[in-house]
């Protein structure tokens, strides 16, 4: 049976959510593993969703923050310039196509000059509200980037419908108190409360007063 959401305005993660850009997390963070000494597969397990520098400090808990934010740096660098195989998430253009207009806002853990690199490379327009990792005091899991971009768009927190696929997201979706839908297989084990396979399973409809219907099949 489809969920059904009444909501005023949608919350949208990108990368994972709305961007396919796993073959680049994929290098990425392989030769992060490489220099440290870390196996890949555990390395790319728990890297979805965080900021990079917050993904460091679970890896290396004895480094120095100080080396984490300057390595960051380095590595948001390369994943800003490379942008092979970036493509959008099966029906992410309609989705957005059909949101044009509607309040929404991009809540994600990337750098604003990745996030506008990736969202161009899969031909996405950017949502009216962008958050950023530089907008931000705390990455996902904390609430802080859900909060800011409700408080933004003018709303309530559980007014908002919040869209994500990584574990940290979800989590953090649940502590702004919004309703999350988990897109892909992955979000699955995190217990949204609704979850759509691809955005291809999502529509949007808009109602009286400002409300948005989105059904998930």
């Amino acid at each position: 049976m489809p969920s059904v959401f009444t909501v005023r305005a949608l919350l949208l993660d990108m990368d994972g959510t709305l961007v396919d850009s796993g073959a680049v997390v994929e290098r990425c963070w392989t030769r992060f593993a490489h220099r440290h000494g870390l196996e890949p597969a555990a390395v790319l397990a728990v890297v979805h969703g965080r900021q990079g520098h917050a993904t460091m400090a679970a890896l290396l808990p004895d480094r120095p923050m100080e080396e984490n934010y300057a390595e960051n740096a380095v590595m948001l660098a390369e994943e800003t310039a490379d942008l092979d195989g970036v493509v959008p998430v099966p029906g992410a253009p309609a989705f957005l196509a059909a949101l044009a207009g509607r309040p929404h806002a991009l809540v994600t853990s990337a750098s604003d000059g990745l996030a506008r690199a990736r969202m161009a490379a899969a031909a996405l327009p950017l949502p009216p509200v962008t958050v950023t990792a530089e907008r931000v005091g705390a990455s996902k899991p904390d609430p802080e980037g859900f909060l800011k971009g409700a408080a933004e768009l003018g709303f309530a927190p559980a007014e908002c419908l919040v869209f994500e696929d990584a574990e940290v997201g979800v989590a953090a979706a649940r502590a702004a108190g919004m309703p999350v839908v988990g897109v892909g297989p992955r979000a699955a084990a995190y217990g949204p409360d609704a979850l759509a396979a691809t955005l291809l399973d999502v529509t949007v409809t808009a109602g009286p007063e400002g409300l948005l219907t989105v059904t998930v099949a």
